[in-house]
């Protein structure tokens, strides 16, 4: 008996172990360090990402006064009242398009405050700046809004939106007390601002200019080359299979079907994509806010790069460099501007500069006089063959180029531009030496 006592004991503990063991079998946890995600998956940004509002923005702002015009292009004053308008609410929107006789007028009538934008903007993406009522709104683009202090529907302000491509008009309402703070803000203190004169160009476009010489800086700056191969591991779908060759004066990086080039002497970075379906046509909405998330996913925000147009017809879109201060740059060889062609669903060509302007050397900034709007439209007048209604664009801007006196160093010189026939040129010094006054 005492000997059967002794299995039991035996089996009951050995019963006992084996539960203890399947229980630290199934509950038991290696005892591993952390490993961080990015060691897994490395994102790779040349640069920081950027929201909407800082890539899609205005470049102009007049004010409308008694028969006067006033207005400010600088970068700081001009995110003021971007500002201010984020914090209004937008609703009733609706299209007067066919209740407008004269958009021109509309625009520019004494009261209004217009916002100019560079290029046409989809108003779905700018309802990421703007807070719109309303689930669903008409879709369309703009590229002014118009803010009149003067005129109220039902106790409420009345805020246009303007197409001048598409000649079109969408109305809107804010709240009086929104109206009544951007008037006391801004509006009421705009004749203290630099004057500006208007010039039809046609009986659909008025150009609004300076008035008097403009003080502008001259920059340089050494530039930054940026890393091919980070560009490489953004654009490729697979990085590891692309094949690096050296060419004459850049490199090139090639898979299967995909092709990236690098020219050192130019700057310029072109990856194609010729297996992209080009037999698309994308919304304006659509096609800018790819394109924008796009350069967002690798960071390729190298400067301060804005919105400036869209070709849904070609599947395109173009952001180009501005100053510091707000003023565009310009470069005949496309050293200054971003595009993106779009197929179906991939980036069909990729079009880029391969270096990033930094910080100017502050030993070379130099304050430098313009002509005034009226001295360079006079040149334009007096071309030959001009046609006034082909003048689109007019405005103080940089020319980027590389330095005469020393070739690394990348020259922001101010200087006026104007588009013509869909095409920008630039008034060059040259250009005005007849006009002696205001120059340097």
């Amino acid at each position: 008996m005492r000997y059967e006592n002794i299995k039991s004991v035996i089996l009951t503990i050995l019963v006992l172990v084996s539960i203890l063991l399947t229980w630290n079998l199934w509950t038991y946890q290696p005892n591993y360090d952390k490993m961080e995600k990015s060691n897994y998956v490395a994102e790779v940004t040349v640069s920081e990402k950027q929201e909407v509002q800082k890539i899609v923005r205005p470049d102009q702002i007049l004010f409308h006064i008694k028969g006067q015009h006033y207005g400010i292009n600088n970068t700081g004053e001009i995110d003021k009242v971007v500002k201010e308008l984020g914090q209004w609410t937008f609703f009733d929107v609706k299209n007067v398009t066919e209740k407008i006789d004269n958009i021109e007028e509309l625009s520019h009538n004494s009261g209004n405050t217009e916002i100019q934008f560079p290029g046409e903007v989809p108003i779905e993406l700018y309802r990421s700046v703007l807070n719109i009522e309303g689930k669903r709104i008409p879709a369309f683009n703009f590229n002014r809004i118009i803010i009149n202090v003067e005129g109220s529907d039902k106790d409420n302000g009345i805020v246009y939106f303007v197409s001048t491509e598409n000649q079109q008009v969408y109305i809107s309402h804010i709240s009086s007390n929104n109206l009544n703070e951007f008037n006391q803000s801004f509006y009421k203190n705009a004749a203290s601002l630099p004057r500006y004169f208007g010039y039809k160009a046609s009986e659909k476009r008025t150009l609004f200019l300076p008035e008097g010489d403009q003080e502008m800086m001259r920059y340089k700056y050494l530039p930054k080359d940026l890393n091919s191969d980070e560009f490489k591991e953004a654009l490729f779908s697979n990085p590891s299979f692309v094949q690096k060759s050296p060419l004459p004066a850049g490199e090139e990086y090639t898979d299967d079907s995909s092709k990236m080039t690098v020219n050192f002497d130019s700057n310029i970075l072109l990856y194609v994509n010729p297996t992209a379906e080009e037999r698309y046509i994308a919304s304006s909405y659509d096609l800018v806010k790819r394109s924008i998330d796009f350069v967002n996913e690798h960071g390729g925000w190298t400067d301060p790069y804005r919105f400036v147009s869209k070709s849904e017809y070609n599947r395109s879109v173009t952001f180009r460099m501005y100053s510091r201060d707000g003023y565009p740059v310009f470069n005949e060889r496309g050293l200054s501007e971003i595009t993106e062609v779009w197929g179906r669903d991939e980036i069909n060509k990729y079009i880029r500069p391969n270096i990033a302007l930094e910080l100017p050397l502050t030993t070379e900034i130099q304050k430098v006089t313009r002509p005034s709007g009226h001295d360079a439209l006079k040149f334009l007048q007096n071309k030959k063959n001009f046609k006034p209604e082909l003048l689109q664009e007019m405005v103080l801007g940089y020319r980027m180029e590389r330095d005469t006196e020393e070739n690394m160093l990348i020259l922001l010189e101010p200087a006026w531009f104007y588009r013509y026939d869909n095409t920008w040129e630039e008034i060059t010094m040259d250009d005005l030496g007849g006009l002696k006054h205001g120059l340097e």
